[in-house]
């Protein structure tokens, strides 16, 4: 199993560095991290080139502009596949996700495993209750309009099966920012798929800013909204 960790990463130079030794040292020998940089202002990308100079199992994929973070998975994980990945796993830059936790993930026999903040043994650390509020709701409205059984529809903490990257059809997925993560997870279990959600606890970032707006829930809403349009509330086909 060649497992490829896939990183976006947009003015994070404070964590790259630790982030590319934590997830190392928490892989398998032959597993690589692929930090994917918008041409961070603050040289992010540049850093990752010389972390990449020293270890040939660190990359860097390098993107002219900031398109959203769905735009910037799709292609981390497309290079991933291109680097021989047969497990990919996508993760934040700022360790809100436990990067001890990457052994967990591929150790699941799923197709698609899911560190959920929300099911049973899983937390948020240093959230103010209003935003973990209006996550936590934001599932449940998710779950019930979609149908969709996934505690954590929203979070970005996963592990793949290189087959279900290459059947649910990258290229057709229109999100570019954080619905991203909902539109991928109605889509892999609307085919079919396995998923399998493991408790995590989701840290508050550990530095730099976050890349969280106001827009970032309008942008879901209508996501869901246009899911429950596409399908109505269609069970997936056994």
């Amino acid at each position: 199993m060649k497992p490829v960790v896939v990183i976006p990463t947009y003015n994070e130079k404070e964590n790259v560095a630790a982030m590319a030794e934590a997830s190392l040292a928490n892989l398998p020998p032959e597993g690589e991290v692929l930090f994917v940089d918008d041409n961070s202002p603050d040289g992010t990308g540049a850093i990752v080139d010389g972390l990449a100079a020293q270890n040939v199992r660190i990359h860097c994929l390098h993107r002219s502009a900031k398109e959203g973070l769905g735009r910037a998975y799709i292609a981390g994980f497309k290079e991933a596949m291109r680097l021989g990945a047969d497990r990919i796993i996508e993760m934040d830059c700022d360790f809100s996700h436990p990067v001890e936790k990457l052994k967990d993930l591929l150790s699941v026999d799923a197709d698609v495993v899911i560190g959920s903040r929300y099911v049973k043994g899983g937390k948020c650390v240093g959230w103010p209750f209003r935003r973990w509020l209006i996550s936590r709701c934001g599932g449940i409205f998710i779950r019930t309009v979609t149908g969709m059984p996934v505690k954590d529809p929203t979070g970005g903490f996963k592990c793949f099966k290189r087959m279900v990257l290459e059947k649910i059809g990258l290229d057709t997925i229109e999100s570019n920012g954080y619905s991203f993560q909902l539109e991928m997870n109605h889509r892999m279990w609307m085919a079919g798929f396995s998923i399998v959600e493991l408790p995590i606890t989701f840290k508050d970032r550990r530095a730099g800013c976050s890349k969280i707006s106001g827009s970032i829930a309008v942008e879901s809403v209508k996501m869901v909204l246009k899911l429950w349009k596409g399908v109505g509330f269609r069970r997936r086909p056994m």
